[in-house]
């Protein structure tokens, strides 16, 4: 429900603005400050877990998240709605690190894959059907209801949380054990982080460095991340454990997972931009070109989580297919035209999300061997936030890419229209033709068979922009498919027992 909330809310926002009487532009901070209020968790939901307790910390995150979804459904101003928002993001924020620390701790090494698995499947499947769910329930109901529907399942998860989640013995002795609250360090991340979302977020809208505000926020969060980054290295309890990144596994696993929430996020947002955009499509049937994908990782995940369980094959080896298969898939991307069928895209989403779950699961996995496993807080909070500022990276990146590019393809395809060429001037007769058939008379029709060119143009630029975009994007993954082998490759003793250290 957590990442679903992500990407539910999108096809909802023109609603949203107009039942609240605020702007296109103004109803953004629903999602932006949603995005803010998470990332800001993130990176500290680690130290957070051992001060208070992870099973408490958890349980309070999913009752902030859950109240807060009521208080977003209620709200009858868009500044109550949009502090709900930061609510429910501190609350939704804390969520994902806490559920991979308590998998990592549940079970042993050789189960920890398909635990994993099961996991993932709803971290990448909910951004999928997250514009679909969305676009129904606004069409069918209305917007206050895609806040609603968390309310039950927050619920039945506080029961069930309270019943069968605890905290392992390692964790308890840890938290008296802890100094002094780091309130510098709080203060370092929380206002670098919070502008750095903000920047990617608002960036393109806002003509990045050529807007005042985008520049002030960028630099506070220059300041902030590297004043934070010294405070952190030296500091002797510090919110976030910068020095784990010395890890060979983890270090590189951190990165991956940086990769990944551009490839799974970018994706995501790319495909619908392009159907919405140039297809025509609604937001409902737009998510529904996507939801397939889903299903195939639904199939998937539990293969690469028992690939690595089973230890018979390298894990690095599953990483590096699982990116060579999505630079295929992303490659494949780049054949996208204006003609291209529903079927035709469903096809080629399943086959460029195939792989994705060869990659989440065995860096999930390779991420806490030569841990110790007091540790795996932070090693869970570390890794969603790479994860999850990597889609924040690679959405922003990503549509100035195609803003960008768009204008130059616009510019070369207008030095290729010849005035009075024998094509150009064929398709302006026909296309006046046409509409004085409609009715139009000579003039009009002559207007608007210019106008309609000009229209062609912008599209078949934008077309173009976007399988740039798709052949950017597998050029970098290519290029990763090496890296997993610098890893140390994880044990393969299936008896081992519980936790990360050790190993």
């Amino acid at each position: 429900m957590e990442v679903l909330d992500t990407s539910i809310a999108n096809v909802a926002l023109p609603h949203i603005a107009g039942s609240l009487g605020a702007s296109q532009e103004e109803a953004t901070w629903v999602l932006t400050s949603y995005l803010v209020s998470s990332a800001i968790i993130l990176p500290i939901s680690g130290w957070l877990m051992a001060r208070f307790g992870r099973k408490r910390f958890y349980m309070a995150c999913v009752a902030l998240f859950t109240v807060c979804s009521m208080l977003c459904g209620l709200a009858p101003t868009l500044p109550i709605l949009i502090l709900a928002r930061i609510l429910q993001g501190i609350g939704g924020g804390g969520l994902a690190p806490s559920e991979q620390a308590i998998l990592a701790d549940t079970f042993p090494v050789a189960k920890r894959g398909q635990a994993f698995a099961v996991y993932g499947m709803a971290v990448v499947c909910a951004p999928a059907i997250g514009p679909t769910l969305g676009g129904y329930i606004t069409d069918n109901f209305n917007w206050h209801w895609i806040f609603f529907i968390n309310v039950p399942v927050g619920l039945l998860s506080m029961y069930l949380s309270q019943r069968m989640v605890e905290d392992p013995p390692y964790l308890k002795a840890k938290k008296q054990t802890l100094g002094r609250v780091d309130t510098m360090g709080l203060g370092l991340v929380t206002v670098g982080v919070g502008c750095l979302e903000v920047v990617l977020d608002k960036g393109q809208e806002k003509d990045w460095f050529g807007d005042p505000h985008i520049t002030l926020f960028a630099i506070l969060a220059a300041c902030a991340l590297l004043f934070f980054i010294w405070w952190e290295w030296r500091h002797p309890d510090p919110i976030v454990d910068l020095k784990l990144l010395r890890n060979r596994n983890f270090g590189t696993a951190v990165f991956l997972q940086f990769i990944l929430g551009m490839v799974l996020f970018g994706s995501t947002v790319l495909i619908p931009q392009f159907l919405q955009s140039l297809m025509g499509y609604t937001a409902e049937r737009a998510g529904m070109a996507l939801s397939p994908g889903a299903v195939v990782l639904m199939f998937m995940m539990p293969v690469a989580g028992r690939l690595v369980g089973s230890g018979k094959i390298d894990a690095r080896l599953l990483v590096a297919i699982g990116y060579f298969i999505t630079a295929a898939g992303l490659y494949n991307l780049t054949r996208l035209d204006l003609d291209v069928s529903f079927g035709t895209i469903v096809l080629w989403r399943m086959f460029q999300v195939m792989g994705l779950s060869f990659v989440f699961i065995p860096i999930s996995t390779l991420n806490y061997v030569g841990v110790p496993r007091d540790k795996n807080n932070q090693i869970s909070s570390f890794s969603n936030f790479a994860r999850n500022l990597g889609g924040s990276v690679g959405t922003a990146m990503l549509t100035t890419f195609i803003q960008r590019t768009q204008q130059t393809h616009q510019s070369d395809l207008a030095g290729h229209v010849v005035q009075g060429s024998a094509a150009y001037t064929h398709f302006l007769d026909s296309t006046k033709t046409a509409l004085m058939h409609l009715g139009q008379n000579a003039d009009q029709a002559a207007s608007l068979a210019t106008g309609q060119a000009y229209q062609m143009l912008l599209r078949q630029s934008s077309m173009l922009s976007y399988q740039n975009a798709f052949w950017a994007l597998s050029m970098a993954i290519a290029c990763l498919i090496p890296l997993p082998f610098i890893m140390r490759k994880p044990p393969k003793l299936p008896g081992q027992a519980r936790g990360g250290g050790g190993h």
